[in-house]
């Protein structure tokens, strides 16, 4: 019986834990909903200021920026100090999401020398713990429900190191959400932005149409595409944190799924071995109890024997 015990008592955590399982499945599932609601009511925002920075830049392209891959010459000749921002979460159990980002990074980062890490989300700071000579102390931010407002703020701490040339150059390492069954880490170049990038863009939007017009702005292109630039890349961080949020909850959604479906083939297996236990048991006591029959009845039958 002592062992019966055992095993109810592991059917019983197994279905408490069950339970866990299932309420987290929930919560990251309404937490994706909402992640992608956000990041859906933005991007007609952020959108518009990439077709304005394309406008500017194919009507005026004499303009030499330093947000842009287009600066001078003998600043692209001393791109040297990088800086990488990594997108994990700030805890696990969401399957391989955090994992593959930490992979892909020390992929991206490979041989380099002078760089700088800035982590988005505890785990990855953590897990980089053998490169701490290159890791921001004073950066600190999570990856748990992110919003424009935070994306502002690292928008101008990094913007501020890039304008100081304390980095020539910024990457973004984060997760990209392609549907809810799929996605995939990426890496991009976040500062300069590519001017080409923008133009191909406004010409497969507009065609031969995108050079139309004459263009008039005040007080210059330059100073309106420093605020455009600034807004624009606090929209792409924003776009990727919500990504990476989105994907993170979406990994471990289905690990408790996961997680879950094993608890019941557990729980199955169990409850076969526990009924067999019992099924067991009890045979063993009808036999005692038959055996026991028997024995009075020959101690019966042995007693009129002698009496006779």
């Amino acid at each position: 019986m002592a062992q019966t015990r055992e095993i109810q008592n592991r059917i019983k955590s197994i279905r408490d834990t069950m339970k866990i399982t299932k309420a987290m499945y929930m919560v990251s599932s309404m937490k994706v909903q909402k992640a992608k609601s956000k990041l859906a009511e933005t991007a007609p925002y952020f959108d518009g200021l990439k077709r304005q920075i394309a406008d500017i830049l194919l009507h005026f392209p004499e303009i030499r920026h330093l947000y842009f891959d287009n600066r001078s010459k003998d600043m692209m000749e001393t791109v040297k100090k990088k800086g990488f921002l990594i997108v994990t979460g700030d805890k696990g159990m969401a399957g391989a999401y955090n994992i593959n980002v930490l992979k892909k990074a020390r992929e991206v980062i490979g041989n380099a020398e002078d760089f700088k890490l800035f982590f988005i989300g505890e785990y990855g700071r953590h897990a980089f713990s053998d490169m701490a000579d290159h890791i921001v102390e004073d950066f600190h931010a999570t990856a748990y429900n992110p919003s424009v407002y935070r994306a502002r703020v690292l928008m101008e701490y990094l913007l501020e190191m890039y304008d100081r040339e304390e980095l020539d150059e910024v990457h973004i390492i984060y997760t990209r959400m392609v549907n809810t069954l799929t996605e995939e880490v990426v890496t991009e170049q976040l500062l300069p932005l590519r001017t080409s990038s923008f133009l191909r863009a406004s010409m497969k939007e507009k065609g031969d149409m995108a050079k139309d017009g004459d263009y008039l702005i005040y007080p210059s292109p330059e100073q309106v595409l420093g605020s455009l630039t600034k807004n624009y890349v606090t929209g792409y961080l924003y776009g990727a944190l919500t990504e990476s949020f989105a994907s993170e909850e979406s990994a471990r959604m289905f690990a408790m799924q996961t997680a879950t479906d094993n608890g019941d083939k557990i729980m199955q297996d169990l409850s076969v071995q526990y009924n067999r236990m019992r099924q067991a048991a009890i045979t063993q006591e009808i036999t005692e109890v038959i055996g026991g029959a028997k024995a009075l009845r020959r101690k019966k039958n042995r007693k009129k024997a002698e009496e006779a």
